[in-house]
């Protein structure tokens, strides 16, 4: 059996320890190796679906990808509190993902309230309550 049906079966089996140290020593995040960034890829995602957020927090100081995965896991989670946070000291993609949050349960109003008291000048953000509203 290769190394990623390894990791597979341990992911069927619930087994999030051995596929995540499995996955992990075949990955590389920015690798020129386009399977080694893929790898890097499924690393975070099993490191989210095992909820071990903690660890994708810890990584997301210097990976964008541990720390996009694990805004899309808040997110996913429907936790408001720590996108907000996020977004407070300026990781931009936890403020869109708080404004979807809050869009996507019906307040808008409180999406638009975030991005002014965060980030007024972003229009990206914007834009999403904008597209929520319309």
């Amino acid at each position: 059996m290769k190394w990623f049906e390894q990791v597979q079966a341990a992911e069927q089996r619930g087994d999030w320890d051995a596929a995540i140290a499995l996955a992990s020593a075949h990955a590389e995040c920015y690798s020129t190796d386009p399977s080694r960034h893929n790898n890097h890829l499924w690393h975070m995602d099993l490191l989210a679906r095992a909820e071990r957020l903690s660890e994708l927090a810890e990584l997301a100081v210097t990976d964008v990808h541990a720390r996009r995965r694990l805004n899309r896991a808040l997110r996913e989670r429907g936790m408001e509190a720590a996108p907000r946070t996020r977004a407070e000291a300026g990781d931009r993609d936890a403020l869109y993902v708080l404004v979807r949050l809050l869009c996507e349960t019906s307040r808008p109003q409180e999406a638009d309230r975030a991005v002014q008291d965060l980030s007024p000048d972003d229009q990206y953000a914007h834009q999403i309550v904008a597209r929520f509203r319309s």
